[in-house]
């Protein structure tokens, strides 16, 4: 993919503050590894990633079926709760709102729960899910996501920090009420805003 291909979202942060380093953060070219616990394990050929609740057509998809759907790579920062930012990140993937589609979300459809292969839940509203930065990527920097960094599907949401970004996720499910996903039970903020530096609730 040539760098033509790459569509530059990183000044989203006018959107939401004056700094493209939100408050609170420290810039690094790392990229540090932190998870609630292990990588689980995965098999391309079992793997399933599934659309339900309040859609017209609930989806399965296979990893092949995962990786036909219609693709982007975008340049994106990404900020951690525990006060670091990486610049620059280019992420390949399908989009929120490319997928969402396809499933024809119901109006009566006001959240989204993200799952994983781990057990691990997350949540947002969904009018913060349907902007074309929030990607499920599979490829990092023109390379395969790293297992310890979501692999083979994570969620990346540059306009939250990280952990609303689900490592290893493989399914979405559309509520009609709010719910609260595994940090968000734990005094994590609900909303996650890194201008607003909204880490606990």
């Amino acid at each position: 993919m040539s760098v033509t291909d790459v569509t530059d979202v990183t000044d989203l942060y006018r959107k939401f503050g004056e700094e493209r380093l939100p408050p609170g953060q420290r810039e690094t070219s790392a990229f540090p590894v932190l998870s609630k616990g292990t990588v689980p394990d995965w098999d391309p050929d079992e793997w399933e990633f599934t659309v339900t609740g309040a859609v017209e057509e609930e989806l399965s998809l296979s990893w092949e079926e995962f990786r036909e759907l219609p693709t982007r790579t975008q340049r994106q920062d990404f900020h951690c709760v525990t006060g670091w930012s990486r610049f620059d990140c280019e992420f390949t993937g399908v989009s929120f709102p490319d997928l969402a589609d396809r499933a024809r979300v119901r109006d009566d459809a006001v959240h989204v729960m993200f799952s994983a292969l781990d057990g691990y839940t997350t949540n947002l509203p969904l009018e913060a899910c349907t902007r074309e930065e929030v990607l499920f990527t599979w490829e990092l920097d023109g390379k395969p996501l790293p297992r310890e960094h979501g692999g083979p599907l994570r969620v990346v949401t540059p306009h939250k920090y990280a952990y609303k970004g689900a490592k290893w996720v493989d399914g979405i499910e559309f509520l009609t009420e709010p719910e609260r996903g595994f940090w968000e039970k734990r005094g994590y903020s609900n909303t996650a805003d890194p201008w607003n530096e909204e880490r606990y609730g």
